[in-house]
């Protein structure tokens, strides 16, 4: 991949939506991960405000560290850069405390409180972005969001632009390494950073980033009964996540009423 033209064409990019939409810059929610990272330093580029969150829920320690570690870097950087810590804790355990029908154990409640999690943070951004004028910058790769939809809607999904949608996993990391990304961030093992026992992406997804862009470079021109071992076990996961995530990736439905029976 060459990497410049593409880091060049991102910056560029978000500096002319940016100034078509007539707002100072973008807001950004950074997790100590490559993905914000990544997006972060293109939307520092711009020269453009930007804003960056780092917006705390229980996190654990080292994701924290990067996080932070990542906001100092840029603004010694770049002077266009501003950031600041929204300890969301509190907010999200007095939330828990309220949630009648949780269990703790049962999965699917724990999966609705790590959703919330990530639709708090959304919240934060649109606040502070509407505050100063900014808008809310996704950090959702490609295979995240067109391929597994491993995001939450209206979480990490409910964002203005999307600058790095169009690129895999992998091609970011390679984005990370020419941008100089800190060290720790380079080298992070991806997690969505949403529960208080450590599950990385690769926990939960069953697979790794490389694996799965393979399939997705191939879906849905291949099936099942085109691989075997370990790639038929991916597709087979791969799969079955694309099609359980078609309500994030498609247009909300919309029901149609007739014309004619407008008219009385």
């Amino acid at each position: 991949m060459q990497t410049q033209k593409v880091i060049d064409h991102i910056v560029s990019w978000l500096k002319d939506y940016a100034v078509k939409a007539g707002v100072k810059g973008y807001v950004i929610g950074v997790s100590g991960g490559v993905d914000s990272g990544v997006v972060s330093t293109l939307c520092a580029m711009t020269g453009l405000e930007v804003l960056l969150l780092e917006m705390p829920i229980r996190q654990k320690p080292d994701q924290v560290n990067r996080a932070q570690e990542h906001i100092e870097d840029l603004k010694k950087r770049f002077p266009n850069v501003q950031g600041e810590t929204i300890n969301l804790t509190p907010v999200f355990e007095t939330f828990e405390s309220v949630v009648e029908d949780h269990v703790e154990g049962r999965w699917s409640n724990n999966l609705a409180l790590a959703n919330t999690r990530s639709r708090f943070r959304m919240l934060t951004l649109y606040y502070f972005g509407q505050l100063h004028g900014l808008l809310v910058c996704g950090t959702g790769n490609k295979v995240e969001d067109f391929g597994i939809g491993f995001y939450t809607k209206y979480g990490d999904g409910g964002v203005d632009v999307s600058p790095i949608a169009d690129l895999y996993k992998t091609e970011v990391y390679k984005l990370a390494k020419d941008l100089d990304l800190i060290e720790s961030i380079q080298n992070a093992i991806p997690t969505d950073g949403l529960w208080d026992a450590e599950r990385t992406d690769e926990d939960q997804i069953g697979a790794t980033y490389p694996e799965l862009e393979k399939i997705q470079k191939e879906y849905p021109n291949k099936t099942a009964e085109d691989y075997e071992g370990r790639d038929k076990e991916v597709f087979l996961i791969f799969d079955r996540m694309h099609k359980a995530a078609q309500h994030k990736m498609n247009p909300i439905p919309i029901c149609d009423i007739p014309e004619e029976w407008r008219n009385d």
